[in-house]
């Protein structure tokens, strides 16, 4: 885990949003949560439609119940009108419906209510300045 994550190069700057979202306290439910989001299960038509509303990129880290994800979208994007329009998008619903017995949130909630949003408290090269 030390050797550290490519990132993509995009040709030109990017928005970056961090959120956060707790799960439950269940080595079972978090084992089958992280394999729910493997690449052989996670639904083709979730990962579209996070690209359909102009995410660029996205990764999500644990550390036991903790998840933080951090999403990559053009200077251009709007959260709020992407999400609504994540919201409608076919399976999406069923989707967080799916993964909502792991989660601490309402079994209702859409994507964007479960996860919180982070606040950047320290940028080192604003910092250095």
């Amino acid at each position: 885990m030390t050797e550290g994550n490519l990132v993509k190069a995009y040709g030109q700057r990017v928005k970056r949003y961090c959120q956060t979202m707790d799960l439950k306290d269940d080595p079972a439910l978090i084992a089958e949560y992280r394999r729910r989001h493997t690449k052989e299960e996670a639904w083709p038509e979730i990962l579209a439609g996070i690209r359909e509303v102009g995410i660029l990129d996205m990764d999500i880290y644990i550390l036991g119940t903790r998840l933080v994800m951090i999403v990559e979208t053009p200077l251009d994007f709007d959260w709020d009108t992407a999400m609504a329009r994540l919201a409608t998008l076919p399976r999406q619903q069923e989707w967080e419906t799916y993964m909502a017995i792991f989660q601490q949130c309402r079994e209702d909630a859409t994507s964007d209510e479960k996860w919180q949003m982070m606040e950047r408290m320290f940028h080192l090269y604003e910092a250095g300045e």
